[in-house]
C-alpha cells in the first residue's frame, strides 16, 4: 500500500510517496526524506510540545517538551501526565519535569527560565 506524505525534515516540504511493505520512498529531495518517510509510516513519532504550571513564579506556566521524539500513539497519555505536574519557582531551561515518561526514555524537559516572585 501507499501513502502520500509531505516531508517535514526541512522547508522544501517535499511531496513523499512511501511503500511501506518494499520500504520505499520517493519524491524526496534528500536522504533525510527516505528515513522519514519510512519511520512515518512504520513508526510515527512525535516531540511534545506543552506547559506545566508554576507556584510562586513571575509566569503561572513554564513551556516544556520532550527531549525526544516519543511514539504517536502516547501523545495523549504523555499530555496527561505532564498536566499533573506543578513546579516551584524558580525553573531554568533544562529542568526535567518528568523523567523516563511513561517508560519510554525520554524526558520532558524546561524550554523558559521562570524567576521566583
Amino acid at each position: 500500500m501507499e501513502k502520500e506524505l509531505i516531508c517535514i525534515c526541512c522547508p522544501k516540504g517535499c511531496h513523499l510517496k512511501v511503500d511501506a511493505e518494499a520500504k520505499n520512498v520517493t519524491g524526496n529531495g534528500c536522504p533525510r526524506g527516505i528515513e522519514y518517510g519510512i519511520n512515518e509510516v512504520t513508526n510515527p513519532v512525535r516531540v511534545i510540545t506543552s506547559t506545566v504550571k508554576v507556584n510562586n513564579g513571575e509566569l503561572a506556566v513554564a513551556s516544556v517538551k520532550t527531549n525526544k521524539p516519543i511514539p504517536k500513539g502516547l501523545n495523549f497519555k504523555c499530555m496527561e501526565e505532564i498536566n499533573k505536574v506543578a513546579m516551584s519557582a524558580p525553573v531554568k531551561i533544562g529542568d526535567v519535569v518528568i523523567e523516563n515518561v511513561l517508560g519510554t526514555g525520554v524526558d520532558v524537559v524546561v524550554t523558559r527560565n521562570v524567576k521566583r516572585i
